[in-house]
């Protein structure tokens, strides 16, 4: 019995040695590298055109399945990769966000980085996408950036101050930098007691259900149409307008009907 006990408790050990080993090495920036050669060989076998909205960040952007339906018929690509942080999003920058020139980039990230083991503060989160940013528009001056807030949730409802305050530096910094925006997705997933509403979590309490995607496609959505589709719909009514000009000029170049009989007269 006593070597039975003894057996479970050296499994137990190593049990929490390896799963203390994972979430140190999620840490690293290094340990999404398989995720990221998965984007690039995607991106080999069907190349996103340029100018196409990049989501990316953490699981709750990775585990949106439905992103290209909910954004249509705007162009989007997901590349959200497992429990990332944000000063992760930033380092593989040059290899999933900057090859596409994205008219836009939509962050979801700092979630992790506040929770344990990690604990990260929000002064930090916020300077590692002040980096992200400084990255990104640095090689593309005319790219917008929007930042989704973090997210309260059931599991980590104890980091809410934390969450907050990461929030609250963010959307300051959004405000006095151009083409960069807060985009507020949290208030809507409070409920009346200003608690985290259940039904916009899956059974870990922390990541996204169908409905919550579906509210914060009520939320972004919006946001990206009203700059993005615009710029789509005008090129086929300025292409409409030229064409219109031209037949104009051409109808003005052509003769009368009755000097056109003068000028043909085989035609019946």
């Amino acid at each position: 019995m006593h070597r039975g006990v003894a057996a479970s408790f050296i499994v137990l050990l190593i049990s929490c040695a390896v799963t203390s080993y994972i979430f140190w090495s999620m840490g690293k920036a290094r340990f999404w590298k398989r995720a990221i050669r998965r984007f690039e060989e995607s991106d080999r076998a069907h190349p996103p055109q340029p100018g196409v909205i990049v989501f990316t960040g953490s699981s709750s952007i990775n585990f949106w399945k439905s992103l290209a339906q909910d954004m249509s018929p705007l162009n989007v690509v997901n590349r959200g990769f497992g429990g990332s942080q944000m000063a992760h999003v930033t380092h593989y920058a040059t290899r999933i966000v900057l090859p596409y020139s994205p008219g836009a980039v939509v962050v979801y990230a700092g979630e992790n980085d506040l929770a344990r083991p990690w604990s990260k503060s929000p002064e930090t989160v916020l300077h590692d996408f002040q980096e992200f940013v400084e990255s990104v528009q640095g090689q593309l001056p005319t790219t917008w950036i929007y930042f989704l807030s973090v997210k309260p949730t059931l599991r980590r409802w104890k980091q809410r101050l934390k969450q907050q305050r990461t929030n609250q530096l963010i959307e300051e910094f959004c405000r006095m930098r151009p083409q960069v925006q807060f985009v507020d997705v949290s208030s809507q997933m409070l409920d009346s007691r200003g608690r985290p509403r259940r039904d916009l979590f899956k059974w870990d309490g922390l990541h996204p259900s169908t409905r919550c995607y579906a509210l914060w496609t009520s939320i972004i959505r919006p946001i990206l149409m009203e700059r993005f589709a615009a710029k789509e719909s005008r090129a086929p009514n300025d292409a409409n307008c030229s064409a219109e000009i031209e037949l104009e000029a051409k109808q003005e170049r052509l003769p009368t009907e009755s000097s056109s009989a003068k000028l043909s007269p085989e035609v019946s």
